[in-house]
């Protein structure tokens, strides 16, 4: 007698069938999520990478006196499609006679394939409103702001101080090299006796209310202008003769000193460098309001820190200062050379000491480094192991989005359709 094997090949062939559905379905729905788990990193890690590549290479142009140029990332769209197959191939056990009774089994053949096709737009920022950000030198609310935050009053001086009380912070190493020495040793004596009183928690930077008379007002003001004032930050209130004055409130910048701290030796050299006058609680922080020349001050100094800040080209052109410039470039002339007084070069890395400092090297890309530039057969890069210089980059990125974001102009936007992978 014969035995029928229809209905257990049915049975196994709806087994089958179920399982392959059950597999596909499942794989198409993890897709997306698998997807974005897989990419979002990835492009996050080559956005952060390349912005850092593209600001160190502009860093090294400027001290070439080359032209920088960026691009910005405008948007990234990716399409992921997912292509599946099932099938099942029937299996015989010896070739030959009926197949019908020599069936041994159905072998499932499953199939996914998954493309992703990125589209990357790049904007080049060279518009007028990137351009003018770019020479507009930072404000003393900018300046205020990065002294209430955790960096060092040092670095931010330093990187965004043309001079303080018209004491120089090499003021000609914000621009291209120049032949002409720096002026930065007194600068950098005061700065660091400012940062010994932060480190000791003895200065503090802060605003404080300040009213200024405006003048009287011959009749009194209807309901219209008392708004209007209010807006603009002004207040009518009587005077000392019960005429009544239009009064300006403002907010005004200062650094206010530890009673502790106004005879000690920190405080003494600040106020000599920068010809405070000494013993005072507290110095307003104004933005070139003082006389430049110090000959018109007063004999017993000044009561106001006075700043002349740096736009963010110029803190590009400054730290480019600290780069290690290769002998064969100098030898070459593709840089400037600057001589001392006694004819020999003129180290201008002095000026970004425990700032900033960029290594040079032949050959393959350094394995120190933690983001390198290749520019004229040499690697430009910075050492994972210069906690100074990382910092000091890390800040410097976070301002430069912050100073040249916002672009919204119609120039040409470059988008590269990429093939999937």
């Amino acid at each position: 007698m014969q035995k029928n094997n229809a209905p257990y090949g049915c049975n196994r062939f709806m087994s089958y069938l179920a399982i392959g559905v059950v597999c596909l379905s499942t794989a198409g729905c993890a897709t997306g999520p698998r997807s974005l788990e897989a990419n979002r990193l990835i492009y996050n890690e080559a956005i952060k990478s390349t912005s850092e590549a593209q600001l160190l290479l502009n860093i090294v142009r400027l001290r070439y006196n080359d032209t920088p140029s960026s691009l910005a990332v405008s948007a990234i769209a990716t399409q992921s499609e997912v292509q599946k197959s099932f099938q099942l191939a029937p299996f015989f056990g010896v070739s030959g006679g009926d197949p019908a009774q020599h069936f041994a089994a159905l072998l499932p053949q499953a199939q996914i394939s998954t493309t992703d096709r990125p589209t990357i737009t790049l904007t080049p920022l060279d518009d007028q409103e990137f351009t003018r950000k770019l020479f507009t030198p930072m404000t003393l609310d900018g300046v205020l702001y990065l002294t209430k935050t955790t960096w060092p009053i040092s670095t931010v001086f330093r990187l965004w101080l043309e001079n303080l009380n018209w004491i120089s912070n090499a003021q000609n190493g914000s621009g291209p090299t120049l032949k002409s020495l720096p002026d930065y040793a007194e600068f950098l004596r005061g700065i660091n006796a400012l940062q010994a009183l932060q480190d000791r928690g003895h200065i503090v930077f802060g605003t404080e209310e300040r009213e200024e008379p405006q003048g009287t007002v011959a009749a009194a003001p209807t309901a219209h202008d008392l708004l209007d004032a209010a807006k603009e930050g002004y207040e009518f209130r009587p005077d000392q003769n019960s005429a009544l004055a239009l009064v300006k409130k403002n907010r005004q910048p200062v650094m206010r000193i530890h009673p502790e701290a106004l005879t000690s030796t920190e405080m003494r050299e600040l106020a000599q460098v920068f010809g405070l006058r000494p013993g005072l609680p507290k110095y307003d922080l104004k933005i070139e309001n003082l006389d430049p020349f110090k000959i018109n001050h007063p004999p017993e100094g000044v009561d106001v820190l006075d700043l002349e800040t740096r736009s963010l080209l110029q803190v590009l052109y400054f730290v480019s200062k600290g780069l290690d410039v290769p002998v064969e470039h100098m030898e070459r002339g593709f840089v400037q050379a600057t001589t001392d007084e006694t004819g020999q070069p003129f180290d201008w890395r002095k000026i970004t000491s425990n700032l900033f400092h960029v290594y040079s090297a032949s050959g393959d890309r350094p394995l120190s480094a933690h983001v390198a530039v290749k520019y004229l057969d040499y690697w430009f890069y910075i050492d994972k192991a210069d906690q100074d210089t990382m910092a000091t980059f890390s800040l410097l990125m976070q301002l430069a989005r912050l100073e040249t974001n916002g672009k919204t102009g119609l120039g040409p936007a470059l988008t590269l359709p990429l093939s999937g992978r």
